[in-house]
């Protein structure tokens, strides 16, 4: 007859607890496993954002380098490099919107002007979403918009009036000491004074009229960007006319010969030039 011997209640509590030690054991190596597996994607992760922060770092300096030696082309497209790794870079964006309105300036037809402006349009908005609280951004839209408006028919050049001076006006509230942005100011104030009757009509017509503008004010503009950028050789130069005027030759005569003598910073710089001697000449007979 066969007989079954109970099993021992100690034997089955000591084989559960080595059952869940085992457990235990496998749920550690598992994390341990897993710890690894996540350390090594972090460090894979943190190298590929060094390597691109390095790359960012030369794109920008070689950008920066490429337009202190005058060629302002070749360093807009290397900053669309910079917006190729990094989108959302703000000193990219504006500096590309600056650019553009600078090369596109230069161009001879219409239609490619108007597509740098365009562009340089975009950029500046693009760098005001990004950092809203800076004030370059504002500066170079209102550079963007006012290069377009001058080569715009009379609606388009009329409707840009405000906005111009509405983003001049953010980025000296940003910046007070903003010398590009005084420059703007002064081209604002200089322009919209010197528009004819029909213009000034239909901005008081369909605008209701704008900000009082005015020659004196135009020259208090350009002298505050004299001072806070000395070194801008076309503030020189539309200061001058500004001067010249207003009636006051002996200051404009003054500007125009310190012209020569300022460092080159843009690829204008040799036109800028060129146009002050001319002008020089003529008001001197």
């Amino acid at each position: 007859m066969l007989t079954f011997q109970a099993v021992s209640p100690s034997y089955i509590q000591s084989d559960s607890r080595i059952s869940a030690c085992n457990r235990t054991v496998n749920r550690l190596v598992l994390k341990s496993v897993h710890m690894k597996i996540i350390f090594v994607i972090c460090m894979l992760v943190a190298g590929r954002c060094h390597v691109l922060a390095q790359n960012l770092t030369l794109l920008i300096r070689q950008a920066d380098s490429l337009e202190a030696s005058l060629h302002e082309q070749a360093a807009y497209y290397k900053f669309r490099e910079v917006l190729k790794v990094d989108p959302r870079n703000y000193y990219a964006l504006w500096k590309s919107s600056e650019l553009c309105s600078r090369v596109g300036k230069r161009q001879i037809s219409k239609e490619k002007k108007l597509e740098f402006f365009t562009a340089g349009r975009t950029y500046a908005q693009n760098a005001i979403k990004v950092n809203p609280r800076a004030a370059d951004g504002y500066y170079a839209l209102s550079v963007a918009m006012g290069r377009k408006a001058l080569i715009e028919s009379g609606n388009e050049r009329i409707k840009a009036v405000r906005e111009i001076r509405a983003n001049a006006e953010k980025a000296l509230k940003i910046n007070p000491n903003h010398g590009r942005a005084w420059h703007v100011m002064g081209k604002w104030h200089y322009e919209v004074s010197n528009l004819n009757t029909i213009e000034k009509t239909a901005l008081k017509i369909f605008y209701g009229g704008l900000p009082k503008a005015s020659l004196q004010e135009s020259i208090v503009s350009y002298e505050k960007a004299r001072l806070f950028e000395p070194v801008f050789a076309l503030n020189n130069l539309e200061l001058a006319k500004a001067y010249y005027r207003d009636g006051q030759l002996e200051k404009a005569i003054n500007l125009l010969k310190a012209l020569p003598s300022i460092p080159h910073k843009t690829e204008d710089d040799n036109r800028i030039k060129s146009e002050g001697k001319l002008l020089l000449v003529k008001w001197r007979k």
